[in-house]
């Protein structure tokens, strides 16, 4: 088992910034892959980025692509996601999701994900 736990988020204006983190324990984190994916009130689950398990190779949606940034600590067990540029359309509950695998990339769907935190909320005002 792997619990996650995410943190960071909240309130900001447009334009604004936001760190958000996802904390692992459980098992060797540096074996999985991990992703980012949000839902908006109404819409479905979207994927937002992954990383793979040596953080070697990332992916984004186009819709973040060069605002966000995907990063991980293996050493402190936490995934990162940094979101500049925010928007109000970025507005959603934002997942964390890991992935054991080998592979050289992380996976972009959310049914590939094996564990999920709780969600944190980003609330972007225009």
């Amino acid at each position: 088992q792997v619990q996650l736990v995410e943190s960071g988020g909240g309130l900001v204006q447009a334009g604004g910034s936001l760190r958000l983190s996802c904390a692992a324990s459980g098992r060797t984190f540096s074996n999985y892959a991990m992703g980012w994916f949000r839902q908006a009130p109404g819409k479905e689950q979207e994927f937002v980025a992954a990383i793979s398990w040596s953080g070697g190779n990332t992916n984004y949606a186009d819709s973040v692509k060069g605002r966000f940034t995907i990063s991980r600590d293996n050493a402190k067990n936490t995934v990162y996601l940094q979101m500049n540029s925010l928007q109000p359309e970025d507005t959603a509950v934002y997942y964390c999701a890991a992935k054991w695998t080998t592979a050289a990339w992380g996976p972009l769907r959310p049914h590939e994900y094996d564990y999920w935190g709780q969600g944190t909320q980003v609330t972007v005002s225009s």
